[in-house]
């Protein structure tokens, strides 16, 4: 009598050793030739999906939870609500496309890092517009400047592997206008929860601010428009502060 398929992962997990504190991610090829993610956890292995939603599921037919939440909110009008049950499809989707982005970033796919970043911003906006309580709209929105920072690093290094001059200056762009981004959101939570920001948004701050120096020096940048209009002013160098408006706003014509 033939022995039923072994269902355990002594094999895989033998082979893989886990490492705390480090990503541990890789690319697999599924029994139907389709690209999967796996990502090595502490007791085990996740398996996830390369397209659409981490977990492969279409909920109602769509691609993401998100895109049936819109889809939903426009059918029902003034009915729409986010119950108990949709309200825990949404943590599912919350935690799925951490995991992803975890995998993508230990991979270098930085790209897709940065879109699984937002998506994860867009279903945030989604669900803290129509939390049912503000308590469950926090559980996720403290969490955002995270994400972003996810976002901005990810963004920063995808300019950085173009083949052209100007990709290093994207780079840098991508910080500044993510930093700009970053500082608004920490003024807003700071206002709508009566505290001062914490030391994981000043860790992300400076860790961004080092990541843009880097960038300079490694790829000798001369500094930004914006940069030379800050230090005209400074010097009270008026001439050449309205020479710099004058190029920045043909830039942004461009």
């Amino acid at each position: 009598m033939p022995r039923p398929p072994a269902k355990h992962l002594d094999r895989i997990l033998a082979d893989w050793d886990f490492e705390p504190g480090q990503p541990q991610a890789r690319r697999v090829t599924g029994s139907d030739g389709r690209e999967l993610l796996q990502l090595r956890v502490d007791m085990g292995v996740l398996q996830l999906e390369t397209v659409g939603r981490p977990d492969g599921e279409k909920p109602g037919g769509h691609a993401t939870y998100y895109d049936f939440l819109v889809a939903a909110a426009f059918e029902e009008g003034d009915r729409f609500e986010l119950d108990e049950q949709r309200c825990l499809q949404i943590d599912r989707e919350f935690y799925q496309y951490y995991h992803r982005r975890i995998c993508w970033l230990a991979l270098r796919e930085f790209e897709r890092a940065a879109e699984d970043a937002e998506h994860t911003l867009r279903l945030m906006d989604f669900s803290s517009a129509n939390a049912p309580v503000e308590e469950w709209a926090w559980m996720h929105e403290q969490y955002r400047p995270f994400v972003m920072f996810h976002r901005i690093q990810a963004t920063a290094l995808a300019q950085l592997e173009g083949a052209d001059p100007e990709a290093a200056n994207r780079a840098v762009r991508a910080i500044d206008l993510g930093l700009e981004e970053l500082a608004a959101v920490y003024d807003e939570q700071q206002l709508d929860e009566g505290a001062e920001s914490d030391a994981d948004d000043e860790a992300f701050v400076e860790k961004l601010r080092e990541m843009r120096n880097s960038i300079t020096e490694h790829y000798e940048l001369t500094p930004s428009l914006a940069d030379q209009l800050a230090e005209a002013i400074a010097a009270e160098q008026y001439e050449r502060a309205a020479e710099l408006r004058d190029r920045i706003a043909r830039r942004e014509r461009k």
